[in-house]
């Protein structure tokens, strides 16, 4: 692929939101910004046509402070604020969505609810490694029948002759196949939701990949399958109380997932833009063109929006007033901004849009997963709709 425009990437900052972040947020941002320049896009158009994840990356992304950013010091993590972890995603999200995924699903749906829900003994055996990426986790709440609907999952851990067994199946698994634990859901015997810790190695416990994907081809994806796995006590999460608990995961994440889109867009943005200053036809450069600077304003008029839509929530989470239904508006809104971007970055392009020589389709394939995963835009707009109504439309 040609990294013509990547070593001279710009952000972009059009309402000088940098003066509102402290001088340690943009060192954070611009560190990992420089990483992903050197490290991921130079080889993830590659990794992507060989539906290939970048296992080397797993070790460099611990070391970088990407896996528990905001996870506190003494369990291994970087002890930051929200604003950091989204500029942390935004800027791995630039690179791939893949990328991204790894990390927020290590951070938000696996590190996040061992801290949140497990023993002190938990937290200090898994944490340091996962936020080293000495060892690498997925979160299993999604099934083969029930992916919007987590309240019905069949798998199941019940407790027979003072022993735990889980048994059920989850699907659509960032991680899985290469993962050293996975943090599962089940119910127990009364119907109450549970969280365990599952180790590869247990026998029953497999992890098959899903194949013939045209999406996320950089990130690998997989099924946790559990066939009367035993569970010792001491993997099961004490603090871990009904299905709001996997919930407040995936606000985290969710809260990571709306900062991420944002670096997609931009890279598609900055892409089109310059191509368009170098690209002539009818004796003059594509930018200088009515329609194209009417999409390119408008495409940045959208990203600037939803990057003050991030900063704000980043602003609620550090004061603790956040609530869900103002993250799930975040994730949907600038989701599907990226998406949008993505296509008329292409369109602005023509056909060399379509070529590995720009990022514009993969990263439009992988929006395409991003906007249905950890809530379908569908039902993020529910959440909005309930939030404001107090009609529950989901009954």
């Amino acid at each position: 692929m040609s990294n013509r425009y990547a070593s001279n990437f710009r952000g972009f900052d059009y309402l000088q939101l940098d003066e509102q972040l402290t001088t340690e947020q943009k060192l954070i941002r611009d560190s990992i910004r420089n990483w992903v320049t050197q490290s991921v896009v130079p080889i993830i158009e590659d990794c992507a046509e060989r539906n290939e994840f970048p296992k080397q990356l797993i070790k460099e992304l611990g070391k970088i402070g990407a896996f528990g950013p905001h996870i506190p010091t003494e369990y291994g993590g970087g002890g930051l604020d929200a604003i950091s972890y989204g500029l942390i995603m935004q800027e791995l999200e630039r690179g791939d969505s893949g990328i991204r995924s790894c990390a927020s699903v290590q951070s938000s749906l696996v590190m996040y609810p061992i801290w949140k829900f497990g023993s002190e003994e938990q937290k200090k055996n898994y944490l340091p490694k996962l936020a080293s990426g000495e060892y690498l986790g997925s979160f299993g709440l999604t099934e083969p029948n029930h992916g919007s609907d987590p309240a019905s999952m069949e798998t199941k851990l019940i407790q027979r002759n003072g022993k735990y067994y889980l048994s059920g199946a989850k699907m659509w698994i960032t991680n899985a196949p290469m993962c050293d634990i996975a943090v599962v859901w089940a119910k127990n015997e009364v119907g109450h939701v549970v969280g365990c810790i599952v180790e590869r190695g247990m026998p029953g416990f497999t992890t098959p990949s899903i194949q013939g994907k045209w999406s996320l081809r950089a990130s690998i994806t997989g099924e946790l399958i559990f066939d009367a796995v035993e569970i010792p006590e001491s993997h099961i999460l004490p603090h871990a109380k009904g299905l709001k608990a996997p919930l407040s995961c995936l606000s985290s994440a969710r809260f990571g997932i709306a900062c991420g889109a944002l670096g997609a867009a931009m890279d598609c943005l900055h892409h089109a833009i310059e191509y368009s200053k170098e690209r002539t036809q009818f004796g003059k450069p594509l930018a200088a063109f009515q329609l194209t600077q009417k999409k390119l304003a408008e495409m940045l008029t959208d990203l600037t929006k939803a990057q003050l839509l991030s900063l704000q929530l980043g602003k609620l989470h550090i004061e603790g007033k956040i609530t869900p239904a103002q993250i799930s508006m975040g994730k949907r809104n600038n989701v599907e901004m990226a998406l949008r971007i993505a296509r008329e970055c292409r369109q602005i392009c023509g056909a060399m849009g379509i070529s590995q020589d720009f990022p514009f389709m993969r990263h439009a394939m992988n929006l395409e997963s991003v906007i249905t995963y950890e809530g379908t835009h569908e039902v993020h707009l529910l959440i909005t709709g309930m939030d404001i109504t107090g009609i529950n439309a989901f009954e």
